[in-house]
């Protein structure tokens, strides 16, 4: 029995012994996988900082071939401030301030942005030109009797023209004066007539025009008479751009049916021009015709 015993304490010793040495073995293997990893993380470390070191100096020496590039441009940029300044210096005998004219560097971009600035000006000039002559003639207040009572409302009658033979007229209704003249604008905008004009003062001959109860006489006039007319046909000629007519309005003084004759009348007006291309003739035949009535005229009065 005792040697029984003393064999499985030798067999239990052996074990341990056996266990340990394992262990111990295990842990030397695990050392050593840990020491290889930390070497080779160094190496990674030294060969990133080698190749942010490599990276550094190539961008030190691009900067510097740049620099030396730019050196000479900015050696030449200070060598002229040097002789403007020492041109400032210097005292002039005869120029001076005004007389002195800075020198203008020439750029393509710089032109095509001085022709697109000149076309701008051009086409406002245009604009300008073209600007129409807007005259109220007249302003009706409007009542619509309601269950409630009166409702107001505003009709206007305006004309417009270039002051150059284009004219229109035209009526608006609204319930405010403003947007009523805006609208009466509009529509005399839209139906403008173009006139012929003598020398572009007067008209070449005489007319009459009737419309409803509105009847006109409107005669051409030597220069210096001046617009000798009632007021809703003076504003329609100062809007033509007449400068010498008599008119004479019989009949109604309604403006609306004043100046729709006066339009009437002017649709009718005729040049030289136009009755030479109507008769196949020359505009000189014509006009010769006019001043041999005028002389014959002339001498009858006399």
């Amino acid at each position: 029995m005792s040697e029984e015993i003393t064999e499985k304490e030798s067999t239990k010793k052996t074990e341990q012994s056996s266990v340990k040495n394992n262990s111990l073995d295990t842990k030397k293997q695990a050392d050593k996988a840990i020491s290889e990893s930390k070497d080779s993380d160094k190496k990674k470390l030294l060969d990133n900082k080698n190749t942010s070191e490599q990276k550094k100096n190539d961008s030190d020496q691009k900067t510097s071939q740049s620099d030396l590039e730019k050196k000479p441009l900015v050696k030449k940029a200070e060598g002229n401030q040097e002789t403007a300044n020492s041109r400032e210096t210097k005292p002039s005998k005869t120029l001076t301030s005004s007389s002195v004219k800075p020198k203008k560097s020439v750029d393509p971009n710089n032109k095509q942005n001085d022709s697109k600035v000149n076309q701008n000006d051009s086409s406002n000039k245009n604009n300008e030109n073209n600007e129409y002559v807007e005259k109220l003639v007249s302003i009706n207040r409007v009542a619509k009797v309601v269950k409630g009572g009166r409702r107001f409302s505003f009709a206007a009658l305006v004309v417009v023209g270039d002051g150059n033979g284009l004219v229109g007229h035209g009526k608006g209704k609204a319930k405010e004066v403003p947007e009523a003249i805006k609208k009466a604008t509009d529509e005399a905008k839209n139906t403008m007539i173009r006139v012929p004009l003598r020398q572009g003062r007067t008209l070449h001959h005489d007319i009459k025009g009737r419309f409803d109860s509105g009847k006109v006489y409107l005669r051409s006039a030597p220069s210096g008479t001046g617009v000798i007319a009632g007021g809703p046909m003076r504003a329609v000629f100062e809007a033509l751009g007449i400068q010498d007519i008599v008119a004479k309005s019989v009949g109604t003084s309604n403006p609306h049916n004043m100046v729709r004759a006066t339009f009437e009348a002017l649709k009718s007006a005729s040049s030289p021009k136009i009755i030479a291309v109507r008769r196949s003739l020359k505009i000189n035949d014509i006009t010769k015709r006019r001043k041999i009535s005028q002389s014959g005229e002339e001498n009858a009065k006399n």
